[in-house]
């Protein structure tokens, strides 16, 4: 449909409800609603006016996390990174699910439908706060606090639009709130109600100047790691730095060294990390606080852990061989439990009467945290841009460090090539099911002959076929179908 018969149509239909309704509000619904919200009838600073509705808007933009978008953090996120990768075969019934694991993506997969929308809503929130939170003029609404709202924003809006552009490439670069649709200017809100695509590097571009405004007003540090601090503004620049191409490996190395001097430090005993008796703890950088099933609640151990039904991201025979070849039983103990499962379903790539779940999400109240940033994934992100830079000793130092708490020796490598191997394998064993694997996998270029050579429990190549095309999702049909101003993803 071409633009000037959308306007036409939009046109019509806004004279239909000025004749047939004049004293009621206009409800109109615009295609890529997930991008525009509100149904159409614009946000607009619709409920932030004083100190009290600027705190109540920032506290939507968190609630994403684990309420307005879930299924995606609570779900998808592990899907995404671990199901992708060699770390995990997707589970369950889920056809959707099935396309992902297995590369075969259709543009109709219904996980890329919501998470799009998932993410888009959340941005819609934060450009709210963002848009409006400067005008307000309540005196119960100081200028640092003001600041500090609007950076906090800031930071959530570039979080979720990193995950889109790993996931999809380019993709709508939505800053503004929609107006309400009027007669008078239906030319300047067809633009926001059809948005087309930006270009990677438009979206790196905004998602840094989001970051280092964020940095400059946010917290140095808070107890609960639930609410942005610098920490965790510097722990994304480094992961931006070294996913955006060309790396600048200097660039990484500086963000991670903001990190460190911010005081955070090793967990003595790593399963600490994940038995529920140590959240926000001295190693946390940033963390989904949830509180049980009375706020929304963390129900992915229901999803990942557990006999009752069939379940979603098993462990992958290929993660449970790395581990024990590498005899890295304190990591492995933690990351991965086994149960019998004889008689109640499994998945033919496993083993029945030795089922691997992944276990660093094991409360079963829905209480448990979820750690999206920690000081091992920056320093192990440091030890990379070191050797990068040419400095394998250094790199050596920090893996050493990494390895000694989980018992392993120091591996001593001196050749850049071997070390660069050395760090994706720590990083894998570290960080498993904490949503790093495959976008590590990709920003390094190591998808495909990684991906092409997992084999199953016997050894079996197990045929994954990729190409630089099934390195990014496919655009959800159902906003192709709606907005002619967005163009697949090729492939698809």
């Amino acid at each position: 449909m071409k633009k000037t018969n959308r306007l036409f149509i939009i046109s019509a239909a806004l004279a239909t409800l000025t004749l047939g309704a004049c004293n009621k509000d206009l409800n109109l619904t615009p295609p890529s609603n997930t991008i525009v919200g509100n149904q159409g009838q614009g946000t607009a600073g619709s409920y932030i006016k004083d100190a009290t509705t600027a705190e109540a808007a920032l506290a939507s933009c968190y609630s994403y996390f684990r309420s307005g978008s879930s299924e995606y953090y609570v779900l998808d996120y592990f899907n995404i990174s671990e199901g992708q990768s060699d770390n995990a075969y997707a589970g369950a019934d889920n056809a959707a699910g099935f396309e992902i694991d297995e590369f075969r993506m259709l543009s109709t997969n219904a996980w890329a439908s919501r998470d799009w929308g998932y993410l888009y809503n959340q941005i819609t929130a934060c450009n709210s706060l963002i848009a409006n939170v400067p005008n307000v003029t309540d005196p119960a609404l100081s200028s640092g606090r003001k600041a500090q709202i609007i950076g906090e924003a800031q930071f959530i809006r570039a979080r979720a639009y990193f995950d889109l552009v790993r996931i999809f490439g380019d993709v709508p670069l939505v800053l503004t709130e929609l107006p309400t649709i009027t007669a008078d200017n239906l030319e300047q809100i067809y633009p926001l109600l059809y948005p087309a695509r930006k270009s990677v590097d438009s979206i790196y571009a905004q998602i840094n100047a989001d970051l280092k405004a964020a940095v400059e007003v946010v917290p140095t540090s808070g107890v609960n790691k639930g609410y942005v601090s610098k920490g965790a503004v510097y722990t994304l620049l480094a992961k931006v730095a070294a996913t955006q191409k060309p790396v600048n490996w200097a660039e990484v190395e500086s963000y991670t060294n903001q990190v460190i001097a911010l005081g955070y430090s090793l967990l003595p005993v790593y399963d600490h990390l994940w038995d529920g008796a140590h959240e926000n703890s001295a190693e946390s950088i940033f963390e989904l606080n949830f509180d049980g099933w009375d706020t929304g609640g963390n129900w992915g151990t229901s999803m990942f852990l557990g006999t009752d039904w069939k379940k979603f991201c098993n462990p992958s025979n290929d993660l449970v061989r790395a581990y024990q070849l590498e005899k890295d039983t304190v990591r492995f103990r933690s990351t991965i439990t086994f149960a019998n499962v004889n008689g109640k379903w499994g998945d033919a790539r496993l083993p029945l009467d030795s089922f691997p779940f992944f276990y660093k999400m094991r409360k079963t109240d829905a209480s448990q945290n979820i750690i999206m940033y920690r000081l091992a994934d920056v320093l192990l992100l440091k030890a990379e841009a070191l050797n990068e830079q040419g400095d394998v000793a250094g790199a050596n130092t920090i893996v050493t460090q990494i390895r000694e708490r989980v018992k392993l020796k120091q591996l001593n490598i001196t050749d850049q090539a071997a070390m660069r191997l050395a760090i994706e394998k720590e990083r894998r064993l570290e960080l498993a099911f904490e949503g790093n694997r495959w976008q590590d996998l990709v920003r390094t270029d190591r998808a495909i002959p990684v991906m092409q050579a997992v084999t199953d429990g016997k050894g079996v190549n197990l045929g994954y076929h990729l190409t630089e095309q099934s390195l990014l999702w496919p655009v959800p049909q159902s906003e192709m179908d709606q907005n002619t101003n967005l163009i697949q993803n090729p492939g698809y």
